[in-house]
């Protein structure tokens, strides 16, 4: 388990505030829309699907604004985590393939490219590059991260070359041509883990299939969960008992064609308990780190009646194919 109370300040305050900038800009260009209201509540209630443990589309026509608001922070900064674990264990290689599933705007690569941008003034990281593929239905989530990694990351001086599929990996045995054969040092799936039984067991039939074929020999599969919905998901009555909890993630992998190398609980507390929401506001005031630039927009369009802070509760899923 690890703790996370805290941020790297110099790295994520300067990214809040350059995310923040870039969206009232969006939001103000938005705002002279005769519909702007309408579109963006559906958005909202879309995305808030997630608080009832039901999957959103994300296709409304600002689903990308509100998820960029909502979530992306907190994303990037278990991407962040999960790619100091890789580097901790000696996994992250000079050239890496990046193989994203449901990548939505590519906090998976943002999370990177602000650890090797944080590193300078700890550990050593010899020039990179990187080849990411991201692989997202939702085109318009694609964009406006694309739109703002021109805008963040072009002086930034990270050798990174990008290509985006919008195509549905549902769809991935009539277009196996297009995803490079064995040529991934990492696949990664951040949260696209399903609700729906039928969603749930067609992602189950169809991503060991793609970590089959586009994986390297010895490479590696990473996967970020939801602490509760990989309870739900696998009746994890007691999460404080590692071999239940041990016994959870081997089942959630092996339905995957996996085999565990290590994991991670990231949470902000120190328990693997559900907070009440006043417990939670409380514990996050007086521990976490806010998010200052954020909060307010969060308030103006979301809605939102309190201020928001970095906080997590994933789990992180190093795993190679079972059948090594």
């Amino acid at each position: 388990m690890w703790q996370c109370t805290g941020i790297e300040a110099q790295t994520f305050n300067d990214f809040e505030a350059s995310l923040a900038e870039f969206l009232k800009q969006e939001y103000t260009r938005l705002e002279n829309r005769p519909n702007f209201e309408q579109l963006l509540t559906e958005s909202i209630h879309d995305l808030n699907k997630l608080k009832l443990g039901k999957d959103p589309q994300y296709n409304f026509q600002l689903s990308a604004h509100v998820y960029l608001t909502r979530y992306f922070l907190e994303n990037v900064y278990s991407a962040y985590l999960i790619w100091f674990l890789i580097y901790q264990l000696g996994l992250l290689p000079n050239d890496i393939n990046i193989l994203d599933i449901a990548a939505g705007p590519g906090t998976i690569i943002y999370g990177l490219a602000l650890l090797l941008q944080s590193s300078n003034g700890f550990f050593p990281t010899p020039p990179m590059h990187i080849s990411y593929y991201s692989w997202e239905q939702q085109k318009d989530l694609q964009y406006r991260g694309l739109q703002f990694w021109r805008k963040y990351m072009a002086n930034k001086n990270l050798n990174t070359y990008f290509r985006f599929d919008t195509s549905s990996f549902f769809d991935y045995a009539h277009q196996t041509a297009k995803i490079p054969k064995h040529f991934f040092d990492f696949i990664t799936i951040s949260h696209c883990f399903f609700s729906d039984p039928h969603l749930r067991n067609n992602s189950e039939k169809t991503y060991p299939k793609i970590f089959h074929n586009a994986l390297k020999p010895q490479g590696y599969v990473i996967l970020t969960i939801q602490d509760k919905k990989l309870w739900k998901s696998y009746d994890l009555t007691d999460p404080s008992d590692r071999l239940q909890e041990l016994a959870a993630i081997d089942q959630f992998l092996d339905t995957l064609g996996l085999r565990l190398v290590q994991y991670k609980y990231l949470s902000v507390t120190d328990r693997k308990t559900v907070m009440s929401g006043t417990d939670f506001y409380k514990f996050a005031r007086d521990n976490l780190s806010p998010q200052q630039q954020m909060t307010p927009l969060l308030r103006q369009y979301l809605g939102l009646h309190f201020d928001c802070h970095y906080a997590l509760d994933d789990y992180v899923i190093l795993a190679q194919l079972s059948s090594q």
